[in-house]
């Protein structure tokens, strides 16, 4: 069996910066960064009171963060298409921008199609 890409979904526990939409842009420029993907669109929005939520649009596909100050927790998606691309490249990322004390990963395969 052969996967059209893979998807991590992670969540991050007792983080730092989750309010920043600037950490959160930088963040989403460096994933596609280290996983050379092709950036089409980006946009960051911050919550009142709190909260951001940003998206990397990219060619493979996507990443998201989504923030949650007050419980220091980030829900990310890095969803990627092709071999090429290695989505566990986001997580030093991660571990830089929000220094979690906690990482969870779940990985799914996705477009599962025989060769």
């Amino acid at each position: 069996m052969k996967s059209v890409g893979r998807h991590l979904v992670l969540e991050l526990w007792e983080c730092s910066n989750l309010n920043s939409p600037e950490v959160v842009e930088r963040a989403l420029l460096d994933i596609v960064d280290a996983l050379d993907l092709t950036l089409l669109s980006l946009k960051v929005h911050p919550f009142s009171p709190i909260g951001v939520t940003g998206v990397a649009i990219v060619s493979e596909s996507h990443v998201v963060i989504h923030t949650w100050p007050e419980l220091g927790y980030a829900a990310v998606d890095v969803f990627t298409c092709g071999d090429e691309r290695n989505p566990d490249d986001a997580v030093p990322v991660l571990k830089e921008h929000f220094t979690p004390e906690r990482i969870q990963i779940m990985e799914m395969n996705r477009g599962l199609v025989a060769v």
